[in-house]
């Protein structure tokens, strides 16, 4: 356990005296600021339409300002993962092995696994720092708005969040240990995000049997139930087996470069 310590404290350090932690941060919570203020004001516009409309015919107005915000704001909140997660991961290793320092950690009396879950752990870390500040816009609207956010939809969507970026970290850090450039590493990983968020719209017009496996493989596909504030049994099955066999696979490709130095 100190040994896995010692890598996330290195590696956590690393993010923050480079300037990529806060870029990435930076600009995430920009872009999420600024669409959380436009799905704001036009669901406000809807709902004003909505009751100028049921004045009008004498009917009163059910618009939900605040799930439908919510549930929009959930949604672009795992698009935008989908960009941001290859940046945290793409010198998780490769970086190691550009500068060297690869053959130190594979020297020292550490195991692959500690290595591979310190890293883990580091940028699931950032990703928390990314996450949490979100969290302001829902309590915002929590205080301003009637009725009160839904608490079932953001407890359910965030859990799903955390889920679904620890699923992309897992698969980001395995790519990167298969690369010495870190941008081969994120454009590699870009294109297996984009992939598997495809796979749900790919699966449209295929045979039952087939369509059924690949709606199921696409991780996005998972997240939308979470987003609605369901929590399914079988998308924590997903998300937890996925991360837990790319930190496996990962596991197996550190092991290889110690096996190739040898």
């Amino acid at each position: 356990m100190r040994s896995i310590y010692a890598i996330y404290r290195k590696e956590l350090g690393h993010y923050f005296v480079s300037p990529i932690a806060y870029v990435v941060v930076g600009l995430f919570l920009i872009l999420c600021g600024f669409f959380f203020n436009l799905y704001l004001s036009d669901a406000m516009r809807a709902a004003m339409e909505a009751q100028m409309q049921g004045a009008q015919f004498g009917m009163p107005s059910n618009f939900d300002v605040p799930s439908e915000v919510i549930r929009a704001f959930l949604g672009v909140l795992a698009l935008f993962l989908l960009f941001f997660m290859p940046m945290i991961t793409m010198g998780i290793f490769s970086d190691e092995r550009r500068r060297g320092t690869m053959e130190l950690l594979m020297t020292s009396p550490i195991t692959e696994t500690q290595i591979v879950l310190g890293k883990f752990f580091a940028s699931f870390t950032l990703f928390l720092v990314m996450l949490v500040p979100t969290a302001s816009y829902i309590l915002f609207m929590w205080v301003k708005s009637e009725p009160m956010p839904p608490l079932r939809v953001v407890g359910a969507g965030y859990l799903g969040l955390l889920l679904f970026g620890g699923a992309l970290l897992a698969l980001g850090s395995f790519l990167s240990s298969l690369t010495e450039n870190p941008i081969i590493a994120a454009v590699l990983t870009f294109a297996a995000f984009l992939l598997l968020w495809a796979l749900d719209f790919g699966s449209s017009g295929a045979a039952s049997t087939v369509e059924s496996v690949v709606h199921y493989l696409s991780v996005i596909n998972h997240y939308q139930g979470f987003a609605q504030g369901v929590i399914d049994t079988s998308a924590l099955v997903y998300y937890v087996s996925f991360m837990v066999l790319f930190i496996f696979l990962t596991v197996r490709s550190v092991d290889s470069m110690r096996w190739r130095r040898a």
